[in-house]
């Protein structure tokens, strides 16, 4: 049955869209306006979020790479996620979703190499803008899980930003809790009970190529680019 928006509680309504999402975003997120943050975005999806924040904010956009671990059988469910570095994070549900470590280790190294060709896709010409000092606010166009917005917190804490910023349209309460350690502020503008997957909050939710975020990052991405 298709998700429509009276099924939503009366006080939240649908995102019309990623760009809508991202500029409802870059208004709870306007305290940082005009001081050069530094948003990085988790492909593909809140890439085009993640422009819509930085161009609002005065900012400048950029991406932090990150894969969830596959659940076996189960693709589209989360039972990990890991950095381009080879950070893994393990969610306590792995075991029971049957996610051993001899599988963990397959599906780590299978989604490490596909870290390491989108970074050649996506900023083949210069190296990832650096955090350090700055105000980073990573965006994602919803978490389920929260996994994937672990393992890109902890990427970029590990680069020692002046102040990390989580920023999602939608998450349920339980995922929030889980990320509230990684980061400095957490912004998340609904926080339904009822969540089965952040698709459901928006009326269009399209799928984003490669393409277009090799695009927007060549149109928004860091003015100077390290040697």
């Amino acid at each position: 049955m298709p998700w429509h928006e009276s099924h939503l509680p009366a006080s939240m309504k649908l995102f019309a869209d990623r760009l809508d999402a991202g500029r409802r975003l870059a208004k709870a997120l306007s305290a940082y306006e005009g001081r050069n943050p530094l948003v990085l975005a988790i492909p593909r999806g809140a890439v085009a979020m993640g422009a819509e924040i930085a161009r609002e904010l005065e900012g400048e956009l950029d991406v932090v790479l990150v894969k969830k671990l596959r659940a076996p059988g189960s693709p589209e469910f989360a039972v990990g996620a890991i950095d381009e570095s080879g950070w893994t994070f393990v969610a306590g549900h792995a075991g029971q979703a049957g996610a051993d470590e001899a599988y963990l280790a397959r599906e780590r190294a299978e989604e490490l190499e596909l870290l390491r060709r989108r970074r050649a896709q996506y900023t083949p010409a210069r190296a990832p803008a650096d955090p350090a000092g700055r105000v980073a606010i990573v965006v994602d166009d919803g978490i389920a899980t929260g996994a994937s917005m672990i393992a890109a917190l902890h990427a970029v804490r590990a680069k020692k930003p002046a102040r990390l910023v989580c920023a999602v349209p939608v998450a349920p309460p339980e995922s929030l809790a889980q990320i509230r350690p990684y980061a400095d502020e957490v912004v998340c503008l609904e926080t339904p009970e009822d969540f089965m997957a952040v698709g459901q909050f928006y009326r269009h939710f399209e799928q984003v190529e490669g393409e277009e975020v090799v695009a927007l990052l060549a149109r928004h991405g860091p003015r100077h680019t390290p040697a």
